[in-house]
């Protein structure tokens, strides 16, 4: 700002004059902590010198110091407290600050007495989107969309992303996605919104070019380049690791990380490549969320300064994806405690209660996590289409069929689809309950046909319900459906059922749907009776096996002669003397075949010396009494010389 001039007798003195002088080349010069002592400064000769207040204050805000703080032990008043200190109008400044201390509710308050003006608005609709009022912000922003504020296209098209109106981006709002690197940004997100991954990452890339020119023009630092960027960077990562590029994806995440730039680009590179490993490295994902928590928080919980920046939906991913690393590396304590504060963060989620569901199907505890689910359920009915899939599931898995069918009965939009009808009445078959099953397909076949939207859906069903009525013997009720499958779909496959079905009830009228049927070409010429007679593979009363002819077994019994085999080169006119028959025998199978002597000295006899010469005694009884007496000697000898004997016989 400048000087101040010498109107005011309070202010005339040069001295005053001199520090606003170097007040305002403090806050050009962006040294803040500067710029509040001087105004503090003037403050102390002038104490209620509004331009000297509002220069705090505003150096304060810029400095990030809206609430007390510290330095050598002695407190310093922040940007908040030097607010309510004065009597003067800061309104706009006391709402900004509790904004930026994400006291949201405080500042729309704050914001309620202020003069409705572009400024006003712009924060007003940047704490409506913090809190999560989507339309309310859009609606703000629709209305300060023509005011010329600097970048506010960018604001609203991501207010409209975060609403769910992605699609409304490029067909109401007359854009040029290219005007600046935000710009292309915000509009890229809602091409991935839209699922056009392809067109998104085209003017991803475009985005990053032009973000690079631009703030390399501006002589920004390499640093703050790189930061205005990363957002781009992990949405362009993302949208390669949707498309399939996994590798392209991963070394992309890598590289934000080890930038650790500590802030929601960093955040949200990491739960994305955690969820691209999945249960692989669960260690090293555990390591990298730790990246994220509050260094004096023991347990997991996002810094500060994430916690502020990250959206909800972020931020209950990040938790979640965390408690699944925790269940795969088997530290159910970690996961119970992490899952116990959830329900409190995310009060309006049933993910908290998923995950609480799945630490209990992990414990073995599969009935309290159907109980909670259930429970859930009918707190949250608007949500509970996700929750009775899970129940469903673990149900199913726990061997409790009629818990499963009936959260599977719950869920409307789905109830009556083929694929759901099947698995609720395999499940209330698999419970015995036959007769809930035939409920669950009449009431499918009868939403179908007053629905008169897909003939096909009863095509699929009825055929179905049909030949279940018929394995559970309600043989009328079968053929009632296939008659009508007959009459409104002219299906073979249903006019032979008929008559199978029939058959069983009213043979005439089996008779009259059988004439019905095309005759399969070839058949005239085979004569039904003699063909019932004949033995096939059902065995014919009154015939056995002993009254076949003599030449039939003996034509069962001739084998085919096979031609000799011969050696190479032989003969068999010539073949001179008569070869040897056992010349393809192994020679240890020939009848000359004599094995060689065995060497009986070789032979191995365990025990001590006594017994070995027990042994020969008994084998020998002839020895001479020399040669008992040489050997009682040697046996005398002791041991030591049983090993000098043997180290001898080595020599």
């Amino acid at each position: 700002m400048a000087p101040k001039s010498k109107e005011n007798p309070k202010t005339s003195t040069p001295a005053i004059e001199d520090l606003f002088t170097s007040l305002h080349k403090h806050i050009k010069d962006t040294k803040y902590e500067e710029a509040v002592k001087v105004a503090d400064q003037v403050l102390s000769i002038v104490p209620t010198d509004e331009d000297a207040i509002r220069c705090k204050v505003v150096a304060l805000i810029k400095d990030d110091k809206f609430d007390d703080y510290l330095i050598k032990d002695v407190k310093i008043n922040g940007a908040l407290s030097v607010i309510n200190s004065f009597p003067i109008d800061l309104g706009f400044h006391k709402a900004y600050c509790l904004y930026r201390e994400n006291k949201l509710d405080e500042a729309l308050v704050c914001l309620k007495g202020l003069e409705r003006e572009s400024k006003t608005l712009l924060l007003e609709a940047q704490i409506l989107n913090c809190l999560g009022k989507v339309d309310a912000c859009v609606d703000v922003y629709q209305k300060l969309n023509k005011s010329g504020i600097k970048l506010i296209e960018v604001n609203l098209v991501a207010a409209l992303i975060r609403a769910g109106k992605a699609s409304q981006v490029l067909e109401s709002l007359k854009i040029r996605p290219t005007t600046t690197y935000q710009l292309a940004y915000n509009t890229a997100c809602s091409l991935i919104e839209n699922s056009n991954y392809v067109d998104a990452e085209q003017l991803l890339l475009t985005a990053m070019r032009i973000g690079q020119e631009t703030l390399t023009e501006g002589d920004y630092s390499d640093d703050y380049i790189e930061t205005q960027l990363a957002p781009i960077s992990v949405q362009l990562a993302y949208v390669q690791q949707v498309l399939g590029q996994t590798q392209e994806s991963k070394s992309s995440y890598v590289d934000i990380i080890k930038r650790n730039l500590a802030d929601e680009s960093l955040a949200v590179a990491v739960n994305n490549l955690v969820a691209l490993k999945g249960s692989k490295d669960i260690s090293d994902g555990l390591r990298k969320f730790d990246l994220l928590k509050d260094k004096d928080s023991q347990n997991f919980q996002l810094s500060q300064e994430l916690d502020a920046k990250l959206s909800h939906k972020h931020k209950e991913a990040i938790y979640a994806n965390r408690v699944l690393l925790l269940l795969h590396a088997n530290k159910m304590d970690q996961a119970r405690e992490l899952c116990a504060t959830l329900p409190g963060m995310f009060p309006e989620s049933v993910i908290p209660t998923l995950l609480q569901a799945a630490v209990l199907v992990r414990e073995n505890k599969a009935a309290k996590a159907e109980e909670l689910l259930g429970q859930c359920a009918e707190n949250f009915p608007e949500k509970s289409k996700l929750v009775l899939l899970a129940r469903a599931q673990i149900a199913a898995s726990a061997s409790h069929p009629h818990v499963a069918a009936e959260s599977l009965s719950k869920i409307p939009d789905i109830q009556h689809l083929p694929a759901t009808v099947a698995t609720i009445v395999a499940l209330r078959e698999r419970a015995g309950d036959s007769d809930g099953a035939t409920a669950v397909l009449d009431s499918a076949i009868r939403w179908w046909s007053d629905s008169m939207t897909d003939s096909n859906m009863l095509r699929i069903l009825m055929p179905v319900a049909a030949a279940f009525k018929l394995r559970h013997g309600q043989e009328e009720e079968a053929s009632r459906l296939y008659e009508e499958i007959v009459k409104n779909h002219n299906s073979t496959d249903a006019l032979v059922g008929l008559v199978t079905t029939l058959a069983r009830v009213n043979v005439e009228k089996a008779e009259a749907y059988e004439k019905q049927l095309k005759p399969l070409p070839g058949l005239k010429a085979v004569d039904v009776d003699n063909l019932e007679k004949t033995s096939g593979a059902k065995p014919i009363e009154g015939i056995s096996a002993a009254s076949l002819s003599q030449e039939e077994v003996k034509k069962e019994k001739v084998k085919r002669k096979r031609k000799p085999k011969y050696p190479k080169g032989f003969d068999p006119e010539n073949s001179g003397p008569t070869p040897d028959p056992e010349r393809w025998l192994p020679r240890r199978e020939r009848s000359s075949y004599r094995p060689k002597r065995k060497d009986k000295r070789a032979a191995q006899i365990r025990g001590s010396q006594g017994a070995l010469t027990k042994v020969k005694q008994e084998e020998a009884p002839s020895t001479s009494k020399s040669k008992q007496a040489a050997i009682s000697k040697a046996n005398a000898a002791g041991p030591s010389s049983s090993k000098a004997t043997k180290k001898k016989s080595r020599r």
